[in-house]
């Protein structure tokens, strides 16, 4: 069932229905404050799972990232989708306290930012009420995953009852991670193109699934 006021909001966006990882959310406990972790396929639909948490939450919402150019991607995206809220992003280097970002509705941030906001404490951290983890696989990342690992981790501890909902298309261990998130777990293999696997040699592609050859220019 879906909330009136998402439907609203699904209607504003031209959203007349929904896709199977979408339904499976919601049928999984997405607006009812369940953890979730979201693994199917690239453009299968994750990021408006995770809005229409965001958009379900009373609270602050975060949007975790790892790279400051989806951030800006999606900082762009959610200012247009969400005109009602205040989007911010937070990136970059610099130390600050945080202060600035008390305002904001949905805050988009890099793991390694949120990271250092955590260590000032700023009093907005007590409101959050949802959070969002784009490529949550990337825990396992040896670089960015110990980062990620830790602000999650300080996330559960201060704020237990805030909505959890990691979006992967690619996790090795899914079980494993939803075990530790205390999440529902959503798998779907819908994908909106076909995806066909192949072997390219010598100017053609040999696909598993047709008995068709493609040639392609050198």
């Amino acid at each position: 069932m879906i909330p009136e006021h998402i439907q609203t909001w699904l209607d504003e966006q031209g959203i007349t229905s929904l896709r199977p990882s979408q339904q499976k959310s919601v049928d999984k406990g997405l607006f009812k404050g369940k953890n979730l972790l979201v693994c199917t396929p690239t453009a299968s639909g994750k990021t408006l799972v995770g809005e229409m948490a965001m958009r379900h939450s009373d609270g602050k919402k975060l949007y975790i990232v790892p790279l400051r150019a989806l951030a800006s991607e999606k900082y762009q995206d959610f200012k247009e989708d969400h005109p009602d809220l205040t989007v911010m992003i937070a990136t970059g280097d610099a130390d600050e306290k945080g202060g600035r970002y008390s305002d904001a509705d949905i805050l988009i941030a890099t793991s390694e930012k949120f990271d250092s906001l955590l260590r000032h404490k700023p009093r907005w951290i007590q409101r959050i009420g949802c959070v969002v983890i784009d490529e949550i696989h990337l825990l396992t990342d040896p670089h960015r995953g110990p980062t990620l690992e830790v602000v999650l981790t300080l996330l559960k501890k201060i704020q237990p009852e805030a909505q959890l909902v990691g979006l992967s298309a690619t996790i090795g261990n899914p079980e494993e991670l939803a075990a530790w998130l205390d999440a529902e777990l959503v798998q779907d293999t819908w994908r909106p193109v076909k995806l066909h696997k192949g072997i390219y040699a010598e100017g053609e592609i040999e696909f598993y699934d047709t008995e068709k050859s493609t040639k392609t220019g050198k």
